[in-house]
């Protein structure tokens, strides 16, 4: 019967993500720390954390995986037409902490939140070392829509988004996808299928199929800044 690896404190190697659990689907290892190191480490993997603050920290890498290429974005007209009268204003990495309190606020239907304090403190980390990155959808001086993730390589992680006002989150999405393309990513990992990220274009493939996409990828040297403002 196959275990998830508890992970030694002093060890930030991850086991391969074949040996990963069918049920719950994903589930690879546990424990550890949410260093820098270790996170980045996880994710050039294909590896992420996901807990509550009831459980101990645990690693995932799902199969299949949901993914979005940049060229296979979808904008649907109603969304295209919308953005056209620019009523809502993007920016990159200007207030990456308010981002980030936003997607871990309580949700409706939802019991608490997988964004610890512990979680917001170590991507916040990352977001100083230049790895991890927010976007921001503002109606006038208002933040109402975001997105934070991390971006290795010519890779982009997606970790979470939020809305204030109908179809933010969307137009912050759509316009990070955009640039990306232009920067000539090749990949947006979206971990777990969703129906508003399939909307996007979004879909799943197999782990190994992903993990062969990330390995093009994830060491592409990146020469562009992280500075937009729509």
């Amino acid at each position: 019967m196959t275990q998830i690896i508890w992970l030694a404190p002093d060890n930030t190697r991850f086991p391969p993500v074949e040996r990963a659990l069918a049920d719950p689907d994903g589930l690879l290892a546990a424990g550890g720390d949410l260093s820098p190191t270790r996170l980045i480490q996880a994710y050039r993997n294909g590896i992420f954390p996901w807990f509550d603050e009831s459980q101990p920290i645990l690693w995932w890498s799902p199969d299949p995986r949901c993914i979005l290429k940049p060229e296979q974005l979808h904008v649907s007209r109603s969304l295209r037409k919308l953005m056209r009268q620019q009523r809502l204003r993007v920016s990159l990495n200007t207030c990456f902490s308010a981002v980030i309190d936003a997607c871990a606020a309580p949700r409706s239907g939802a019991n608490g939140t997988w964004i610890s304090t512990e979680m917001q403190q170590a991507y916040l980390r990352l977001h100083q070392q230049g790895v991890a990155h927010s976007i921001e959808v503002w109606q006038q001086e208002q933040l109402v829509g975001g997105l934070y993730g991390l971006a290795i390589g010519k890779t982009f992680f997606g970790e979470s988004m939020f809305s204030r006002i109908s179809n933010a989150s969307k137009i912050g999405f759509v316009t990070l996808v955009e640039q990306l393309k232009r920067w000539d990513y090749a990949l947006i990992d979206c971990q777990i299928h969703s129906e508003h990220l399939k909307s996007l274009g979004a879909g799943e493939v197999p782990r190994s199929e992903f993990i062969e996409l990330l390995n093009r990828n994830i060491d592409r040297p990146q020469s562009h800044c992280w500075e937009f403002t729509s």
